[in-house]
C-alpha cells in the first residue's frame, strides 16, 4: 500500500439516492486499496434533504466542514455547524436538511464492510 494524496475536486460527485440537492464524493476507500474504511464528503445545497434512514450495522463519524444544517438523531432534531463532530451509532435513525442559504459540506467516515445496507424510513425527498 502506498500513501495517497488526492485533491477533493478530482473526485466526482454523485447524487445521494432518494435525496433532494445532495451529493456524495467517495474520497478514499477500498477502491484505493484501503480495506478498512471509507472517507466521504457530502454536499447539501440550500433546500437539500436526505430523508430519514438507518444502517443496522454501520456507525458513522462525521465532521461538518462548512455551513449549518438540521439533523435528526434517533428522533431528536439538532443543528450542527462547521466544526461540529457527530457520531451516529449503528441502527440510529437519522436525516439531514439544509435550511440555510449556503451549501453544507461534511465528511463522513464509515467502516468498509460487505453488509452495508440502508433502510429508508421516509419516501424519497420531493424535488423542487
Amino acid at each position: 500500500m502506498k500513501p495517497i494524496v488526492r485533491p477533493i475536486d478530482d473526485v466526482p460527485a454523485e447524487p445521494v439516492p432518494n435525496s433532494r440537492g445532495a451529493t456524495i464524493q467517495v474520497l478514499l476507500g477500498p477502491g484505493d486499496q484501503m480495506p478498512n474504511f471509507y472517507t466521504r464528503r457530502f454536499t447539501l445545497e440550500p433546500g437539500a434533504r436526505i430523508p430519514e434512514h438507518l444502517h443496522d450495522t454501520i456507525e458513522h463519524e462525521q465532521l461538518v466542514l462548512e455551513g449549518a444544517m438540521a439533523v435528526s438523531l434517533a428522533g431528536e432534531e439538532r443543528t450542527v455547524r462547521a466544526g461540529d463532530c457527530v457520531y451516529i451509532p449503528a441502527g440510529c435513525a437519522h436525516w439531514y436538511e439544509n435550511r440555510g442559504d449556503v451549501p453544507v459540506r461534511f465528511l463522513c467516515m464509515v467502516p468498509a464492510t460487505s453488509d452495508y445496507s440502508t433502510e429508508w424510513l421516509e419516501p424519497p425527498a420531493q424535488q423542487d
